[in-house]
């Protein structure tokens, strides 16, 4: 264990059942970075009351239990314990940090399936700016549970089926198969859905076929579903464009489209309705899960199959539950979906555990994705109000970038290399930077910036180190150190690369992977900090100091290529 709130955690625990009784052993200690030492533990406080003492005895009693302890401790303030690390124990870290191929981030034993629904594009509609939170922040939980150890099985639930496709196919047949599928692989789904949806509208021999064309569709004739494959193929070759250029994990074996669920409907709703959770109101099968109620007061139904015989969603997300727990046996499902889906899954998962399809050993969440909004506060949407095409957005995006490094890097083809990575990883970046349920204002010159925590800053900032290297004719990888602290600069350095592994684990637990931008930009800043204050190369540093500094940036750009790696951001060798 090298995370010294981990270390500081356990250490004050222990001095908690010393002191009080093992009843406290498990007590938060509230330990948190403070201005005043590396480490504060404000626990007396909230414990003075329940253990009817004042909080500055309390605290004092908690010192004195302080055994085996790195460091120093203070009572000041009211109660606080101010806690200052050994420079010796954060230098011991550092050098196990450094020699661990892992830098300190575990390995889950036993590993867990982990079975993640993101990115799930609408094969009828264009990618847009809608789809791309829910895809990297949905690529970026599944590399890092990957990384943990943890059997990770993606599933991008596609939209590939329903009433839809009656149209979809013969408007394909209308404007001639490679026409369309030309068109489909260049992006043109929505305006090809609308051709589509206008024809129906005016023209009755149109909506006849495409009428029959979804009996033909549902009954799997052979021919109906040659025409469907070549739409999907075609769409799906474009969705794997889209993917490519954003750098994400998702392949075609990842696909589980409402397609592949559609055969498994109607016996999820008869086993839903023999098992009397299921029941008819209104011509349609509903369940009434416990809990849920209108704005009237009344019981909220979840309809899974509707007055007219058709499924919807929910019908589509109960049977996706039973395949992932029975045949994929998923310990935990993450539904990395727009936040406005929150009452729809809430009222989803209650009915598969009442099913008993979901049982308490496996936890199914949903990974609430806040909305992307413009300058002026609304749903980010062009100027005319229509949805932003991804693809659109990402190319402004690599432009924009190049404009910002030309001075840097007068090389054309260079430039353009530099400028993706740059490009992409701002959006990409931005996006994972902040609260995933929350909302955020998109801003190019924001998201391109250099400064501030940006994919722009943390890239230099590895960039930077990586030249360090290079202009000392240095290999990273044959560093040895070891490192020694002698400068405020590098203790703080030090002390900050010993948190990642316990970074990671908590992105993981509590699927947030803003925290792990934060910690990379505070690991990006501790080090501008030291490269500032502490000569690597100079002629005039001590051998010994020149070892342990190049060990330090050595550890410095290994933590933040991990990192990033992890978020599925790029890192130009040179910028």
């Amino acid at each position: 264990m090298t995370d010294p709130q981990l270390v500081l955690t356990e250490r004050v625990q222990s001095a908690l059942a010393a002191a009080f009784g093992a009843e406290f052993a498990d007590a938060d200690p509230l330990i948190r970075p403070s201005q005043f030492a590396d480490y504060q533990a404000n626990v007396a406080l909230s414990l003075a009351k329940r253990l009817r003492r004042q909080p500055r005895e309390v605290a004092q009693s908690i010192a004195d239990h302080l055994t085996d302890f790195p460091g120093t401790v203070e009572v000041s303030g009211p109660g606080f314990l101010n806690i200052t690390l050994d420079d010796a124990w954060i230098a011991e870290q550092a050098n196990r940090v450094f020699k661990d191929p892992r830098l300190g981030v575990g390995v889950n034993t036993p590993p867990q399936t982990v079975v993640i629904d993101y990115s799930a594009p609408n094969a009828a509609k264009e990618m847009h700016v809608g789809h791309l939170r829910t895809t990297i922040v949905g690529d970026a939980l599944a590399r890092i549970h990957e990384h943990l150890g943890n059997r990770v099985i993606r599933q991008n639930h596609l939209g590939d089926w329903g009433t839809p496709f009656g149209m979809l196919i013969e408007h394909l047949l209308d404007v001639g198969e490679d026409s369309a599928v030309a068109r489909l692989e260049a992006g043109e789904s929505s305006a090809f859905y609308q051709e589509a949806r206008a024809k129906f509208d005016s023209d009755e021999d149109f909506k006849r076929r495409a009428r029959e064309r979804v009996t033909t569709l549902q009954s799997g004739d052979a021919e109906t579903m040659r025409l469907w494959h070549v739409f999907m193929d075609a769409t799906i070759r474009y969705f794997n464009k889209v993917y490519a250029i954003l750098g994400v994990t998702l392949t075609d074996d990842d696909i589980a489209g409402e397609s592949m669920y559609n055969p498994m409907l109607a016996k999820t709703c008869d086993e839903l309705e023999a098992a009397g959770i299921a029941v008819v109101s209104e011509g349609a099968l509903c369940v009434f899960p416990p809990g849920f109620t209108g704005t009237d007061g009344k019981p909220l139904p979840l309809i899974i199959r509707k007055s007219d015989g058709g499924y919807g969603y929910a019908t589509t997300d109960l049977a996706a539950i039973h395949y992932r727990v029975h045949d994929l046996k998923a310990d935990r499902i993450l539904y990395v979906v727009g936040a406005d889906q929150a009452l729809h899954f809430q009222m989803v998962f209650a009915t598969a555990r009442m099913a008993g399809w979901l049982p308490e050993t496996v936890s199914a969440e949903h990974v609430k994705i806040g909305m992307m909004l413009g300058s002026d506060g609304r749903r980010f949407r062009t100027r005319s109000g229509e949805s932003v095409k991804l693809t659109d957005l990402l190319d402004e995006a690599i432009e924009r970038a190049s404009a910002a490094i030309a001075e840097r890097e007068p090389d054309e083809e260079a430039r353009a290399e530099i400028a993706q990575a740059v490009g992409i990883g701002a959006v990409k970046y931005a996006d994972l930077a902040v609260s995933h349920d929350s909302e955020y204002i998109f801003d190019f010159d924001r998201m391109l910036a250099f400064t501030g925590n940006t994919a722009p800053y943390l890239q230099y900032a590895t960039a930077r180190v990586r030249s360090i290297f290079r202009t000392g004719g240095v290999d990273a990888a044959s560093v040895t150190g070891p490192i020694i602290l002698s400068e405020p600069a590098e203790r703080a350095l030090a002390l900050q690369l010993l948190g990642l592994g316990t970074v990671v684990e908590r992105v993981a637990r509590d699927s947030e992977p803003h925290r792990l931008c934060a910690f990379l930009f505070d690991t990006a800043t501790a080090f501008t900090t030291f490269y500032e204050n502490c000569p690597v190369l100079k002629s005039d540093v001590p051998e010994e100091t020149r070892a342990s500094r190049l060990a330090l940036c050595a550890l410095t750009l290994k933590t933040l290529e991990t990192g990033l790696d992890l978020l599925g951001i790029p890192h130009p060798e040179r910028m």
